[in-house]
């Protein structure tokens, strides 16, 4: 068989052989246990939280062992790629603070010298690949027409299998250099296989770095390589990006697992050594059946990982949720460290979990009440208010308006407490959680059956009203009106007697707080009414006495 003449004529015009580009990309030259990585994400559409995971664990793994990260963008499928996507990648990467120290610029610009870092930029290199292994003998032209269809493609394979190894063997696989010469004449387009060594029975050994031993049916088909376009499938353009761009280990979700065989297979024609695979679990929720499932941008909101932006959640929240569920130590840790940048939790590719973590919204917004308790009144304002400036301008306006203002806002919950409130989770939320420091209420959190009691006690509350000059002055006078209008001021009495009494002061204290908020619960009152101001708050008792007459 003429392999040479038949590479030769299948590909005319390429500038550099597959030898060229082997001796360009030079070893890298790294530090004992040093990881290079990669996050290769595909810009068809958003970041899905299961790619950022990735993303995540590469980039730790990368940070932990002062090695190399390097971002490559995998942009070969025309028919799914949206322009808009990459422009979403890198937005999400910058804004989570996942830093590369390689990739292209959003205007084309490699950083590092093992690019060009777009799959797209790179189809040369992987056709002097393909070329090389036609001439050895391990692939071949395919002339086959595209299959229409499920029954179609039935159809094909009844005559593709032999029944003795259950090989899938290509009608092309075996043509002449003279049936080849005369398609390229017709001007017939062609993909190129890769010959399979394989039968169909066997299984293939293989080890991951978080699962351990692994095993898999062997790939017993002549898969494509190359398209009919001069694209190549994500199976071949990785082995050679990986090679030359000298990847350690390739960080991607466990559906993998089973295309491992073809991938280790190419490896081996292509004379390459195997990278090492890291088949991270994949992220899963539980329906409303009960039973466990992959995240899904279908159903999943979350999954979308500009949701956690639109929502106004931390970028500390979200990293280290995803700590936790990477790496059960990360709590430990965290409590043992509460003041701690998450970036000191180090871990290797053995403390990775290997079973698949279930999503827990509850849980992310728990960590994220610490992380925004955490934050003084300034920081806490800086952060509202940029995600103002994107999300809700209306607010953002009032924000810069009333600046000090808001700042004394979100001061409120640290005003002579120990232990702030922890009802904000994202900054979404602060506006319907603040409502009251914007308008008077338009409704109140009261029952029908408490209208008369309350407006009672707040009329009363009224004729003497002005803002004390602290917290325990204005709970004092509340406590004494409340005992001359027949309220319990011995919670213990009021336990063993409520009969007795009209209320407790704490009952007492939720009409007032009712009156200015519309709430029964809020931030501390006395700080409300301060920032408020004698006039306003008036006001708004008064509006409360006309809704509960």
């Amino acid at each position: 068989m003429h392999y040479k003449e038949m590479a030769d004529i299948l590909f005319p015009n390429l500038l550099h052989s597959a030898e060229y580009y082997i001796n360009k990309y030079k070893s890298r030259q790294l530090a004992p246990n040093a990881v290079v990585t990669r996050f290769a994400p595909s810009p068809t559409g958003f970041m899905h939280i299961g790619n950022f995971f990735q993303a995540f664990i590469s980039f730790n793994l990368a940070k932990n062992t002062n090695g190399i990260l390097f971002l490559r963008i995998e942009d070969t499928d025309e028919k799914r790629k949206i322009d808009e996507a990459k422009a979403v990648i890198y937005e999400v990467l910058d804004k989570f603070g996942i830093k590369f120290d390689e990739y292209q610029t959003l205007d084309g610009v490699d950083i590092g010298n093992y690019g060009p870092y777009v799959q797209s930029q790179r189809l040369d290199i992987y056709k002097a690949f393909a070329k090389k292994l036609v001439e050895e003998g391990k692939a071949f032209p395919c002339f086959c027409k595209k299959t229409e269809g499920k029954a179609d493609v039935l159809k094909q394979r009844e005559t593709k299998f032999l029944s003795d190894d259950e090989k899938e063997y290509d009608p092309c696989r075996n043509l002449t250099f003279e049936e080849v010469k005369k398609h390229l004449d017709a001007g017939d387009s062609f993909a190129i296989r890769l010959k399979t060594k394989n039968i169909g029975t066997e299984r293939i050994k293989f080890y991951d770095l978080i699962k351990g031993e692994l095993e898999a049916k062997a790939n017993a088909k002549d898969f494509v390589i190359i398209k009919s376009d001069g694209v190549p499938p994500y199976a071949f353009a990785h082995a050679i990006d990986d090679t030359l761009m000298g990847t350690t280990i390739a960080v991607r979700g466990e559906e993998y697992i089973s295309s491992t065989p073809a991938h280790l297979e190419l490896f081996d024609a292509l004379g390459f050594t195997p990278i090492k695979y890291c088949h991270n679990p994949l992220i899963c929720k539980i329906d409303n059946n009960g039973k466990k499932r992959k995240i899904s941008k279908r159903y999943d909101p979350e999954a979308n990982m500009l949701y956690y932006f639109e929502k106004g959640y931390p970028v500390e929240s979200v990293l280290e949720y995803l700590l936790n569920i990477i790496n059960s130590g990360f709590e430990k840790w965290r409590k043992d460290n509460p003041n701690l940048p998450w970036s000191e939790f180090k871990f290797g590719i053995n403390d990775i979990t290997a079973v698949s973590p279930i999503f827990d919204l509850v849980k992310l917004n728990d960590i994220s009440k610490n992380i925004i308790a955490k934050m003084n009144d300034v920081e806490l304002y800086i952060n509202w208010l940029n995600y103002a400036k994107k999300y809700d301008f209306e607010l953002a306006e009032k924000l810069i308006k009333d600046k000090e203002k808001f700042i004394s806002v979100c001061k409120m919950d640290r005003v002579g407490v120990d232990k702030p409130r922890k009802d904000i989770y994202n900054y979404s939320m602060m506006k319907e959680y603040f409502d009251y420091m914007f308008t008077s209420p338009q409704k109140y959190e009261i029952s029908n059956d408490e209208k008369s009691k309350a407006n009672e006690f707040v009329t009363n509350y009224l004729i003497d009203f002005k803002i004390p000059t602290s917290n325990e002055d204005w709970f004092n006078s509340v406590k004494m009106l409340a005992e001359k209008l027949g309220y319990a001021t011995d919670n213990k009495a009021y336990k063993q007697n409520p009969e007795k009494y009209k209320g407790n002061v704490a009952k007492a204290c939720e009409f007032v707080r009712l009156a200015i908020t519309g709430h029964k619960n809020s931030p501390q009152l006395y700080a409300i009414m301060k920032i408020l101001g004698e006039k306003e708050s008036k006001q708004r008792i008064m509006n409360f006495i006309d809704f509960t007459k």
